[in-house]
């Protein structure tokens, strides 16, 4: 699935960000673009202004033609011998990710990896709010982690006429992980965030991101297994 923005090479400004440009931004691009946002707020943290993409290029381990030309594509274009400005970077960046807009959520699934995304206060930095979680597990539903309200799932009707949440986040067991998504989208559920092993189907409308622990567990494995001796 691919996100398209416009751009062209002219000077950063907020107002310039708002105008439409001519530049086809690619997944692999939206992919790393979140790396160059992290880097730039540990930056301004310890009071760094400017930034290069040669050190992004050190921070990220991506090679500095590709950093340039990712940025490009979302209307940044770096000073000579200065670099890009911080804060107008991560202006553009939180904007054009869609992380200073709050998108509502529903958690369907609050075991243990529910419970952990649950936890996990930094999806609100990022621009993603849980508003509530749904289980059948009477050891959970009644309870609150984090403040969060976890329900049980025969109540999702009446939750999402309060709160119109669009977001599903799925955490359930990969015995249940397709059910639980054909509900999700009768629901109402428009984009599904699938943290189990399965490939869950839905119709063509439904806008799925799959997030495998397992498949990138592997990845590191077989890596790890064809490492020579002397990389060991």
């Amino acid at each position: 699935m691919l996100r398209y923005i416009y751009c062209a090479h002219v000077e950063l400004s907020m107002e310039n960000i708002l105008k439409t440009y001519s530049c086809k931004v690619p997944e692999p691009t939206l992919r790393r673009l979140p790396w160059y946002l992290s880097v730039c707020r540990l930056l301004k943290a310890r009071g760094e202004t400017y930034v290069s993409s040669t050190r992004l290029s050190k921070e990220t381990s991506i090679v500095a033609s590709q950093i340039a030309k990712d940025l490009s594509c979302v209307n940044i274009v770096g000073r000579t011998r200065v670099g890009y400005e911080i804060d107008n970077l991560l202006a553009v960046l939180e904007s054009f990710l869609g992380f200073t807009t709050s998108h509502k959520a529903f958690l369907f699934g609050a075991g243990r990896l529910g419970a952990a995304l649950l936890n996990d206060t930094g999806l609100k930095q990022f621009g993603l709010e849980v508003v509530a979680a749904f289980d059948n597990n009477p050891k959970v539903v009644g309870h609150s982690i984090s403040g969060i309200p976890v329900y049980h799932i025969s109540e999702i009707g009446a939750k999402m006429r309060r709160h119109n949440v669009k977001i599903g986040i799925l955490t359930v067991p990969i015995d249940n992980a397709q059910e639980v998504a054909d509900r999700m989208v009768v629901w109402g559920i428009k984009a599904i965030w699938n943290f189990t092993p399965l490939r869950i189907r839905v119709p063509d409308d439904i806008v799925v991101q799959n997030t495998s622990l397992y498949a990138h567990l592997s990845l590191m494995f077989n890596r790890l297994d064809n490492m020579t001796d002397e990389e060991r």
